[in-house]
Parts: C-alpha cells; sequence; structure tokens
C-alpha cells in the first residue's frame, strides 16, 4: 500500500474530498518525522510505539573477503514496536497467503 492508496481509502470511507486527506495524512507523517528527529518518542495505543535508539558501533565483514572487517560507526535508528491490536491482528495471518517483496 502506498500513501496515495490510504488517501484514496480514507477519502472513500470519509467522502472527504482525497486533497484534504492528502493534506491531512501528508502533515501527519510530517509530525511523526519532526517528533523524531528530535529525539522524541510517538506512541499510538493499540497500532504501535516509534522509538529512537542507537546502535553501538560493531565490526562488519565483507561475505565475499571474510578476511576483511569493516568498523560500522554508532548510529541513530527508528525502532517500531506494534501495539497488541496490530501484533494479534497479524499473528492471525496464513504464513502461506502472505506475498513477500524481492
Amino acid at each position: 500500500m502506498t500513501k496515495r492508496d490510504l488517501v484514496i481509502k480514507i477519502a472513500k470511507t470519509t467522502r472527504l474530498k482525497q486533497s484534504d486527506v492528502m493534506e491531512v495524512v501528508q502533515q501527519t507523517l510530517d509530525i511523526i518525522t519532526e517528533e523524531l528527529a528530535q529525539g522524541n518518542g510517538i506512541e499510538f495505543r493499540n497500532f504501535g510505539v516509534f522509538e529512537i535508539m542507537v546502535r553501538k558501533p560493531r565490526i562488519g565483514r565483507n561475505p565475499n573477503e571474510p578476511e576483511q572487517t569493516v568498523e560500522i560507526p554508532e548510529r541513530v535508528v527508528v525502532k517500531f514496536k506494534p501495539g497488541k491490536v496490530m501484533r494479534e491482528r497479524v499473528l492471525e495471518l496464513n504464513p502461506n497467503a502472505v506475498v513477500e517483496e524481492e
């Protein structure tokens, strides 16, 4: 699903104009991004939690040349932890019905 697909779906169920829905969706995503960029976590009950995490520096290896190591520096990443409702809904999925992207 793309952002556009989401906007169309919301517009159909709410009977709002797609342009209005797109503006709200974009503003929502912009605010989430800005809060995360400031180091703040975001929690949507029953949906999930976005957290800022610091990954420790580590040593990586080139699979083609295992003897060659590369130092991977410390970095900040966003972690998403699904909420209870989302976790339960996803667990109901049939693994054979899930289409994997390449």
